[in-house]
């Protein structure tokens, strides 16, 4: 490694330069050959696997449900390109990134207009404390959270626990909230015709879908799907960003590549998981230079292996990160509720 790598990664803790990030710049151009291969052995895939969990229904509904949660990793794989359409990175042509986008938007139920918009705002801003509330988790500082009533404390607490986080947050997100563009004026209109663009398309499929096969059948191999897809999502996204010594800090005090390079994690799967999750562990990386394609971020490691250990996180270690609830301003790190407590007494 040169002497202007040693220099952007050196153990001081300073973010790489822009020389750095200019070497970056050669992985963003896409192949529209390799693009359109992801999309092809991600697209058949899934089509195949929902059809299968049908198919098995009648043999046994635990058939189906296992065969869904392939078909739904295999939905967060399209959302992962979904995600690379959003930044320009998945094909040259914007066009064909904003076609497939909307596309595939129908099948992750995410207008993709709407959350391109808040997916941007969250790269602009992610890890400023004074811009949080868009595209990323609700995060309280301690001495926030303890400054509240209990009920609002209370509403916090609920709201960071795994079940509501993990399991009815995502469910309630991409099936109710994913309806309308919460938060956008009706002046917008780009963002309503996706929203409502994206709701009627839902409901061709579906209902060509319900005709042939039943409402029953339909809802017991689609909802399972759309379930475990967007809870396998949301996980994904928390581990990146809500780690112990992940990057908060005031506008004034705020560097965007120091957000990139320590806020976000990188996820360290093992192959078929990397696979399978289109690169996206390699987040660090993706919130440096987003227009890189997802198939080009390992290779970023490969070529430049200092960048691996940044933040680097284990399956086993990012259990781990369940448990941090609040950014303490002090110590500048995620700490637990007890934590917390520990702290207002001192």
């Amino acid at each position: 490694m040169g002497d202007i790598q040693r220099d952007a990664l050196a153990a001081n803790g300073t973010a790489p330069t822009g020389d750095f990030l200019k070497l970056l710049a050669r992985y963003r151009n896409p192949n529209h050959g390799r693009s359109i291969f992801e999309l092809f052995v991600t697209g058949v895939p899934f089509i195949v696997l929902w059809a299968a969990a049908w198919w098995v229904s009648s043999i046994s509904y635990w058939l189906t449900i296992a065969v869904s949660i392939l078909a739904a990793v295999f939905l967060v794989r399209l959302f992962m390109i979904q995600h690379d359409c959003g930044h320009g990175a998945f094909f040259r042509v914007r066009s064909a990134n904003d076609w497939v986008g909307r596309v595939l938007g129908v099948l992750t139920f995410t207008p993709y207009e709407v959350w391109r918009r808040g997916h941007a705002a969250h790269h602009a801003t992610s890890g400023n404390l004074d811009k949080r509330g868009v595209g990323d988790v609700d995060t309280l500082t301690v001495n926030e959270y303890q400054a509240l009533p209990w009920f609002r404390r209370l509403i916090y607490r609920l709201y960071r626990h795994p079940f509501i986080l993990f399991g009815i947050g995502p469910a309630y997100y991409f099936i109710l909230r994913n309806r309308f563009p919460i938060g956008i004026s009706r002046g917008d209109r780009a963002f309503w015709v996706s929203a409502m663009g994206t709701n009627l398309g839902i409901i061709l499929v579906s209902g060509v879908l319900i005709y042939f096969l039943g409402l029953e059948a339909f809802l017991l191999v689609q909802l399972p799907i759309i379930l475990m897809a967007s809870s396998i999502g949301v996980w994904l996204f928390y581990v990146q960003h809500q780690f112990e010594d992940t990057y908060w800090a005031e506008s004034k005090d705020w560097k965007l590549q120091d957000a990139a390079l320590y806020g976000s994690s990188h996820y360290d799967l093992p192959g078929i998981l990397r696979w399978l999750t289109a690169n996206i562990g390699v987040h660090h990386v993706h919130h440096l230079a987003s227009r890189i394609p997802y198939y080009r971020l390992h290779q970023v490691l490969l070529d430049y292996p200092d960048l691996a250990n940044i933040r680097r996180m284990t399956i086993w270690e990012s259990f781990a990160c369940v448990k941090f609830r609040l950014w303490d301003e002090g110590q500048r790190k995620m700490v637990t509720f007890s934590e917390a407590r520990t702290l207002q007494a001192i």
